[in-house]
């Protein structure tokens, strides 16, 4: 057996064609630059890309909104259940309950063909927005909204949690967050999804498996910390004092929203956000929230990235995807519990286009070793003598 790897970092377990994450900063959606991606296409045309390997044409595009619309609503058979969990309940646990719930009510259940996965991924997709939105107003004590079928999807989620049309910037915001968190090759969640449905489970316990992973801090709860940092410094002028000691001690501790497993560059997402929080502070007038996470950014580069460390072999330590999601969501005053739900919103497009290609012929179920370190043949003690 080949020597163990720590968390599997840098082993290679398979082929895709759906996402290309480099170590150099360079981040690609079925080979179109996610910065390119990111100024140009809707949320909408990125899910058609990641499932069909190709952006939609003018018909096509219109009708996979049509279609995404029409499936867009909750069942009535899983608004009860929703109903039933506890207002207190974390919204990722209430996600995971609702997602499973779904996968009872499909009318493809049971048929794991090609274009049955297609139909199951879209009704996925179109409501695990609904889904996060009626959670959300669950909690506030509020009845669900109904989507409104001429909105898009990002669109109809402001809608649905706030019942009123929601102001153009926010739209672009959120479109421009799911697009940018849609996929990124085999992290954890996607993995577990993938790990799932190579058994041939079903697409609901492939992505109820991606939200269970994605539910962990350390792999989705990286925007709710970056803003429970900033609420807790609470003013530009603290910053410093906060961060400073933080990177200069002998034990250095991470700053949320800072680095990245696989990134040894700038996350090339990073920039697109960061565009838009300060755009968000300027419509409010207060850039207070980009004004802090560009002073930490300042203090972090100084102290991480100087060229004796960098020499040192030691990894430089950039903005991550969510040091400016986190802002761009508080300026739209959306409570921190729905960061990660949002999270799954996006990434349920990754996940399904994942699990599509793991169904293709030739997929293997997946089963890796464990390099045993314990010991071996111990001897035999009857209850009495223990």
């Amino acid at each position: 057996m080949s020597a163990p790897s720590d968390g599997l970092r840098g082993v290679v377990v398979g082929e895709s064609t759906i996402c290309d994450v480099q170590a150099e900063g360079k981040l690609y959606y079925r080979g179109y630059p996610i910065e390119v991606i990111a100024d140009h296409a809707t949320f909408e045309e990125v899910v058609y890309l990641l499932w069909y390997g190709k952006f939609p044409n003018v018909a096509e595009y219109a009708a996979f909104k049509r279609e995404i619309a029409a499936n867009a609503a909750l069942p009535e058979g899983v608004l009860p259940i929703l109903k039933s969990i506890p207002a207190t309940a974390n919204s990722m646990d209430a996600l995971r309950t609702v997602v499973s719930a779904l996968g009872m009510f499909d009318p493809d259940q049971g048929d794991n063909s090609p274009a049955a996965n297609l139909r199951k991924a879209l009704r996925l997709q179109a409501r695990v927005v609904t889904a996060v939105a009626a959670i959300e107003r669950h909690q506030q004590g509020l009845e669900p909204i109904a989507p409104c079928p001429s909105l898009g999807l990002a669109a109809n989620f402001l809608y649905m949690l706030w019942g009123k049309d929601p102001e153009p910037l926010y739209v672009e915001t959120i479109d421009k967050d799911l697009i940018l968190h849609a996929d990124h090759e085999l992290n954890a969640s996607t993995f577990a999804a993938r790990v799932t449905v190579a058994t041939h489970a079903d697409l609901y316990s492939g992505a109820v498996s991606g939200i269970g992973a994605l539910s962990g801090p350390r792999h989705g709860g990286a925007a709710e910390d970056t803003m429970n940092m900033l609420l807790e410094i609470g003013e530009l002028d603290k910053v410093d004092a906060w961060v400073r000691p933080k990177l200069t001690g002998e034990k250095r501790t991470p700053i949320p929203g800072f680095g990245h497993a696989v990134y040894r560059a700038p996350d090339p997402r990073s920039n697109t956000l960061r565009d838009v929080s300060r755009r968000l502070g300027e419509l409010h007038n207060d850039t207070k929230w980009y004004d802090m996470t560009v002073a930490i950014e300042k203090i972090v580069d100084e102290l991480s990235n100087t060229a004796e460390r960098l020499a040192a072999g030691k990894q430089g330590i950039y903005p991550n995807v969510d040091c400016f999601s986190a802002t761009c969501y508080y300026e739209m005053n959306l409570s921190v519990r729905l960061y990660t739900p949002i999270f799954v919103m996006s990434r349920m497009s990754g996940w399904c286009a994942h699990m599509i290609e793991q169904y293709l012929p030739g997929q293997r179920i997946i089963r890796p070793r464990a390099e045993y370190v314990g010991t071996h043949d111990l001897p035999w003690v009857p209850i009495e003598q223990r």
